[in-house]
């Protein structure tokens, strides 16, 4: 297309790089009033450092360190926006305004801020439970319903280096030679006094090797702990490299993954309690998560609610109580699978007796125990002619034996959650439950990008799973109170 002479559109080239140029007269001139990086400032402000474990003291002996308070927030505000490692970290404190602004021109280098993130795991993993008090205090949570759900997250270590006891055995065994071997080399090389730089390298080598046994000999204890074979009876696999993680299958693939548990409130969605497990089955984390979040925020819930993962009866029990009820459906309450006939459902337990009854009126007792601990209790027919005499043999039961029923030591219990699930409050409850407990791992992984732990050990993923908790809320705050200045003024207000 050709305009018309005086119609021409000029590019714009900018300034020359060697024009000069007036920067704002001052630091807080560099962001805007609204801009979300002053909110974390404020918050971490709002904090007590030593209520999280963070040691925090002006009149420390020794050389100047940078400020815990300031770390704090470059870690915060660095993985809110995706940049969590120390290396990216370092070069957004030269280049990013924002960071720039938020560590008032300071700069720290990557091993600072890596070693201040490992030193300071334990109170990292505190900052979520002062985070939920703040959010008390301005009336952001209710603590009345709470959601529980889970997502798996890559723990740091390849999926190559997952093996079992007897692969570990085999390794300590070699390197116990090799570091024979070394020892002896260095005392040979020693007494001839032969040339130094041979030396430093078989003592290079020797402690490459002996911090590889110290990991072999990690792996080894963590077998012990969990046990050489899991409840299907296949060999247990840990990882070398983060022997604390958890064998399971994710996202990407089988791996080391860590379980990342969350306690979402109902009132904004805000998370109160977050965990991070190796066990990749639900059904052993309700009370647990539960009971933490609730002493985060000092106050008991109302009803705590999960998907049909959490279905555990003794963990119900736990939980259960005249102020607290349980909302977590039975795994054939959700399946689409259509009831089977002659179902358990279908036979009639008759307390006085302690016994079943068939839909044909025929009786089964109290056999015996289905396992140790007397959970599990099995009535059986009285007799197994009884069964094959029926017009329903083969479709009831095809034991010669006859029909068995296993009963649960807490049957009533269980009876009397999925009648309550059933109810509409819970159903209402329970569709409330995605909507809310799973925003924040949608936000987590595709917002923030986060799909990998840096830090190694059980410890360091709670760190890294309650600083990306922290990130949540805060954004969600920020949408709450009307944007950043409306955070800072309500913190500002305590």
């Amino acid at each position: 297309m050709v305009l018309e002479r005086g119609l021409e559109m000029a590019y714009r080239h900018g300034e020359e790089r060697d024009q000069l140029v007036l920067f704002p007269g001052c630091l807080d001139e560099y962001v805007g009033p609204d801009h979300p990086v002053r909110a974390y400032d404020a918050f971490v402000e709002a904090l007590d450092l030593s209520a999280l474990g963070i040691e925090e003291n002006e009149n420390k002996v020794g050389p100047p360190e940078y400020a815990p308070g300031s770390m704090l927030k470059l870690l915060l505000y660095g993985y809110s926006v995706g940049i969590k490692s120390s290396r990216k970290l370092e070069r957004a404190v030269h280049e990013n305004l924002a960071f720039i602004w938020l560590m008032r021109n300071m700069k720290p280098d990557h091993k600072t801020i890596a070693e201040f993130r490992r030193k300071n795991r334990e109170g990292l993993r505190e900052a979520l439970k002062s985070c939920a008090r703040v959010c008390l205090k301005l009336g952001l949570i209710e603590g009345n319903i709470l959601f529980v759900d889970s997502t798996k997250v890559r723990a740091n270590g390849g999926r190559g280096q997952n093996h079992d006891q007897s692969w570990y055995r085999r390794q300590r065994q070699e390197l116990d030679g090799r570091i024979n071997r070394l020892l002896q080399e260095v005392e040979s090389v020693d007494a001839s006094e032969a040339e130094l730089g041979s030396l430093v390298k078989m003592q290079e080598e020797l402690v490459r090797t002996g911090r590889l046994k110290e990991g072999i000999e990690r792996a080894l204890s963590e077998l012990e702990v969990r046990g050489v074979r899991s409840k299907n009876g296949q060999r247990r696999r840990v990882n070398r490299v983060d022997p604390e993680s958890g064998i399971m299958k994710g996202p990407q693939g089988s791996g080391a993954y860590y379980a990342v548990q969350t306690v979402v409130d109902d009132g904004h969605g805000l998370i109160v309690g977050t965990d991070a497990v190796a066990e990749a089955n639900d059904s052993h984390q309700l009370s647990g998560q539960v009971l933490a979040a609730e002493d985060n925020l000092k106050r008991g819930c109302r009803a705590a609610c999960g998907d049909s993962g959490y279905a555990n009866l003794e963990e119900f029990e736990k939980l259960e109580s005249a102020e607290r009820k349980v909302i977590v459906p039975a795994k054939s309450q959700v399946s689409r699978r259509p009831v089977k006939p002659f179902s358990k459902s279908e036979f009639t337990y008759d307390p006085e007796s302690d016994g079943y009854y068939c839909p044909q009126g025929h009786r089964l007792t109290f056999r015996r125990f289905q396992d140790r601990a007397g959970k599990k209790l099995e009535y059986r027919i009285q007799e197994g002619r009884t069964c094959q005499a029926c017009p329903e043999f083969g479709r009831c039961t095809a034991s010669p034996l006859g029909r068995t029923i296993v009963r649960h030591r807490s049957e009533e219990l269980k009876e009397r959650m999925e009648k309550r699930f059933k109810e509409p409050e819970a159903q209402e409850i329970y569709k409330r439950r995605k909507a809310r407990a799973e925003h924040p791992f949608g936000y987590i992984k595709k917002v923030l990008g986060f799909g990998q732990f840096l830090l190694r050990g059980r410890l360091g993923a709670q760190a890294e799973a309650s600083i990306l908790a922290v990130c949540f809320n805060l954004r969600r705050m920020i949408t709450i109170l009307g944007g950043t200045q409306g955070l800072i003024g309500r913190l500002a207000a305590l």
